[in-house]
């Protein structure tokens, strides 16, 4: 599942261990849902949660949702049993936590059927400056952004406008887009403020994530809302489309749209925007 033919608009983490929250999210209209393993289950709780997801992903019913796995550090008493049980459980991909290096995408990878996609956290300032790396290999589909954990590495202040992430954050898209897998943005903390959530949702979309990682069920519609195009975009690319191939079939390489050049480039940019909107159009008909 990549960016172009299903929609990341919404990806909401799930702990491994709640089976009533795992239920829940069979009928949740999130694009996406991060089965967490991790930070979300207590060491105690972490070998039952592994047998409650692996049952519940046996079960299915999530529809078009993407099914993403987060196990454990492969460092930790945890992560290779996360992998065996997990590693072939019916997940779309497994999310490898405090990855640094592509070395520890390797190391899962060895462990993985040849087939499955590994997503990797970027939560910390090496694995930022390592992204573009990390990104090329592979086995790698999607980079989805700790904030939190990079906030407390770099000893940074928590500011509404990011200032203090932004490098970190425009490195992870690019990384993503020059390997052409998908970007998520990091979570929003303050889960009921909308007007906070709307605002980074609408900031990781220009900045050109995909979506965002959500903490709760009541963030989906805001991010669902904010990655979507919107009904004036969509109008806007098909108009541009149109005119670009009217202007080509006279002999002309440039078209003029609303008083704006219209370039093959901004029909690529057009036809991607339409194909996102047809993605999320089928996944809400789920």
């Amino acid at each position: 599942m990549d960016a172009a033919s299903h929609p990341y608009r919404s990806v909401l983490y799930i702990p491994g261990s709640k089976e009533r929250a795992i239920d829940k999210a069979r009928s949740l209209p999130t694009d996406a849902i991060i089965f967490d393993l991790e930070d979300a289950v207590a060491p105690d709780a972490k070998a039952a949660a592994r047998q409650t997801l692996a049952a519940a992903l046996k079960e299915g019913g999530f529809g078009k949702r993407a099914k993403i796995v987060r196990i454990n550090a492969l460092t930790t008493a945890w992560g290779l049993e996360d992998v065996r049980v997990l590693g072939d459980a019916g997940a779309d991909a497994i999310l490898l936590p405090k990855v640094n290096t592509r070395s520890d995408v390797d190391n899962l990878g060895d462990l993985l059927p040849a087939d499955m996609p590994i997503w990797t956290m970027m939560e910390t300032p090496v694995s930022v400056f390592n992204a573009r790396d990390i990104a090329a290999h592979g086995r790698v589909a999607g980079l989805v952004t700790g904030t939190n954990d990079l906030t407390k590495d770099l000893g940074s202040r928590s500011r509404a406008d990011r200032l203090p992430l932004m490098t970190a954050l425009q490195m992870i898209v690019m990384a993503a887009r020059a390997a052409r897998i998908v970007a998520i943005d990091g979570v929003y903390n303050r889960f009921r403020d909308g007007e906070g959530l709307r605002a980074e949702c609408e900031q990781g979309r220009d900045l050109g994530f995909d979506g965002k990682t959500l903490i709760h069920p009541a963030q989906i519609e805001v991010a669902n809302t904010a990655f979507a195009p919107t009904s004036s975009e969509i109008d806007l690319a098909r108009r541009q489309i149109e005119a670009f191939e009217a202007s080509e079939a006279s002999g002309q390489g440039v078209a003029v749209v609303d008083g704006m050049i219209v370039e093959n480039l901004h029909v690529v940019a057009a036809k991607r925007l339409l194909a996102r909107a047809q993605a999320v159009s089928e996944m809400g008909a789920q």
